[in-house]
């Protein structure tokens, strides 16, 4: 079907909103079996690379040079460090430090969100270590005390960690109690339900599949709507001075 140009998908200066209409599988060296669907890089003004991995059954990730988070989407990923092969189910995540030998392998079709980012160290800080875990095993919290909109971080909120991955819920009705307006940039994956995003002046309609990047001092503020909560992934810089 022809769309006559139309697109819910934006790019602003300071944020862009990439939908599934618009999306374009590519190639990533060392990739077999499978595409990126490319949703921020520093093309776009990003400080870090996120993308949706849609896998073959037995294709391969390939290597990264940098730190690597994984969140498994859909199917079911091998990933083998060592003699020790962990296996990532739907909501099962991994971190990924710099310098880890380790091999990703797509056991069964399987959709990943993958955020990879240069490390900064601080001195006198140990590097973070190899995580696997799954989001209901972490507890979550009321944002600012409110019980209609939990968060969940899936990384531990140490100096160690450059960056934070977290899931926020909300019931419907629910939305942010403030603007925000501050330095950290963010990645965010529409995971379930939908809202209304505002980003600097204007006013967006997402939902599931959606994927946001927020530039630094960006205002930013969502509420959901609907009769189903919503869900997101999402990625912020952290922990490190801003000169750095």
């Amino acid at each position: 079907m022809h769309h006559l140009g139309l697109t819910r998908s934006i790019r602003r200066a300071n944020h862009s909103l990439h939908t599934p209409d618009a999306f374009i599988r590519t190639q990533i060296p060392g990739m077999t079996k499978g595409a990126a669907i490319v949703h921020a890089s520093p093309a776009l003004g990003a400080a870090f690379t996120q993308y949706t991995a849609e896998m073959e059954s037995g294709g391969v990730l390939g290597a990264c040079a940098y730190q690597r988070f994984l969140f498994v989407l859909e199917g079911q990923i091998e990933i083998a460090v060592g003699r020790v092969l962990h296996l990532l189910g739907k909501n099962d995540y991994a971190y990924l430090p710099e310098g880890l030998d380790y091999r990703a392998v797509a056991s069964e079709q399987a959709r990943l969100a993958v955020i990879e980012k240069v490390y900064k160290p601080v001195e006198g800080v140990p590097a973070p270590k190899v995580i696997f875990s799954n989001e209901v095993k972490i507890d979550g919290q009321p944002l600012m005390g409110d019980p209609d909109l939990i968060v969940r971080g899936l990384l531990p909120d140490t100096m160690a960690f450059d960056f934070a991955v977290n899931t926020m819920t909300y019931q419907p009705g629910a939305g942010l109690s403030m603007v925000e307006v501050h330095v950290m940039e963010h990645g965010l994956l529409m995971l379930e339900g939908g809202g209304i995003y505002r980003l600097d002046d204007e006013w967006y309609p997402v939902t599931a599949g959606d994927f946001i990047w927020m530039g630094p001092y960006c205002p930013q503020w969502f509420g959901a709507i609907g009769k189903t909560p919503a869900k997101y992934l999402i990625y912020k810089d952290w922990n490190r001075h801003p000169l750095a």
